[in-house]
């Protein structure tokens, strides 16, 4: 008995027929019904701030309804009809998160709040477990604060030691460095697969390859990744990986860790209570299988069902044609933001790095970051000013923040036009009025 939405059937009928080469954007955007309110001044809005949320399509929103209107209970827990469906469901989530990074078992992959937590859990029990005074965690500059913290605190109770890995001058993982600091001391190299604020993807096959080289393990953090490419956990040879479901046209609040299974066996749990226990007695208790025994309490359950039907949306979109669809914007974002004088775009340029993200944080000279994102948005034009979550890397560039436009396949080439119009106007303002 299932009263499930199935998100095949919900999804644009047109869609299957379609060339690779077609405008993502005009067959996507009535999927998503914020990106077709309108602004102040009766502009269209323009949402270009994809790497810090995604917008979500109708059938992950009709997914959630669906949820709390027809099969509302707590999962594992219940042998009624509604908590039977309800696991199934999330239970069905977690195997779409297995196949979508193409792991070996769906028991490789923990339900988190987010990938914040993710790396915690990771922090906190591998880490705690595995790491003594003297030991390095290698880390790079490019890092987001999640991927930065969790590992400070880490040092503050094991003692041991933080290294960082240096860029190239174009705003790359310099290689070299990285393979300067590893050492017989190297237990655990955690870095993004996707710089939010340079836009480059980092070679971590190679990364991997020289991690294992001494015995370390690797940590990816693919949040930024994962919208935007087919990301396959074993071509890579990475130990652990972290995601997050906001990121992926998922609702918020839900994220998940996959590792390894026999890493995950060894760990102990995370957070104590319902859920992770197979026996407790007054004086001790036993602990859940595999994910279980990480996973305390009642779950995200809605919202892993959504992040399920995220995926399904991505994967009929297809990762391949998302790729490609972004590819171009891309050039095109980069061709119009290079002709403005006095903008300076961070991190390497798609002449350097072809598959560079679909994504540009820059700066203009003498103004602040954050008056040109105001003066856009009251233009309707939605980008991000600030550090990005990543002030040692602005510090780095000796620049307190930047501005950043993300895209993703449903910005369309004119919003890209607009853009740089508006931008060109904002700036000629500030400078005139400064």
């Amino acid at each position: 008995m299932t009263s499930s939405v199935s998100s095949e059937q919900s999804m644009p009928l047109e869609m299957a027929a379609v060339e690779t080469s077609a405008n993502l954007a005009e067959l996507t955007r009535a999927d998503f019904p914020l990106l077709g309110q309108t602004a102040c001044l009766g502009q269209p809005l323009i949402y270009m701030d994809h790497a810090a949320t995604s917008q979500k399509p109708r059938q992950v929103l009709d997914a959630l309804q669906h949820y709390y209107d027809h099969d509302n209970a707590n999962v594992h827990r219940g042998a009624h009809q509604l908590s039977v469906r309800a696991t199934e469901d999330f239970e069905r989530a977690r195997q779409k998160v297995a196949d979508f990074i193409a792991a070996s078992s769906a028991r490789e992959i923990v339900f988190t709040r987010n990938a914040s937590e993710a790396i915690n859990l990771v922090a906190r029990t591998w880490g705690d477990a595995n790491l003594h005074e003297g030991d390095e965690v290698l880390l790079t500059l490019m890092e987001h604060h999640s991927n930065i913290v969790p590992w400070q605190m880490l040092a503050k109770r094991t003692g041991c030691v933080l290294r960082f890995v240096d860029l190239t001058d174009c705003g790359e993982l310099d290689l070299n460095d990285l393979r300067h600091k590893l050492s017989e001391r190297t237990r655990l190299i955690s870095l993004a697969h996707l710089s939010n604020v340079l836009g480059c993807f980092n070679p971590i096959s190679e990364v991997t390859a020289e991690a294992h080289r001494f015995g370390a393990l690797v940590l990816l953090d693919a949040c930024q990744s994962l919208p935007h490419m087919p990301v396959d956990v074993s071509r890579l040879g990475c130990d652990f990986l972290v995601g997050s479901s906001h990121k992926l046209c998922g609702p918020t609040g839900m994220g998940f860790l996959w590792a390894r299974e026999e890493l995950l066996d060894a760990m102990p749990p995370f957070l104590g209570g319902g859920e992770m226990i197979q026996d407790v007695y007054l004086d001790h208790s036993s602990w859940a299988d595999l994910p279980y025994k990480f996973e305390a309490g009642t779950p995200a359950i809605g919202e892993a069902i959504g992040m399920g039907v995220a995926l399904d949306y991505l994967n009929q979109v297809g990762l391949d044609r998302i790729h490609a669809w972004e590819q171009q914007l891309t050039l095109q974002l980069f061709d119009r933001l290079q002709a403005i004088d006095g903008l300076t775009i961070l991190g390497p340029t798609p002449q350097q790095e072809p598959d560079r993200a679909v994504l540009a944080a820059f700066t203009v000279d003498g103004l602040h970051p954050n008056d040109v994102g105001a003066l856009l948005d009251s233009a309707g034009i939605c980008i991000r000013s600030g550090h990005h979550c990543t002030q040692p890397l602005h510090r780095h560039y000796g620049i307190p923040g930047s501005a950043r436009a993300s895209l993703s396949f449903t910005n369309t080439p004119e919003e890209v036009d607009r853009f740089a119009e508006e931008l060109v106007a904002t700036i000629g303002f500030l400078r005139e009025h400064s």
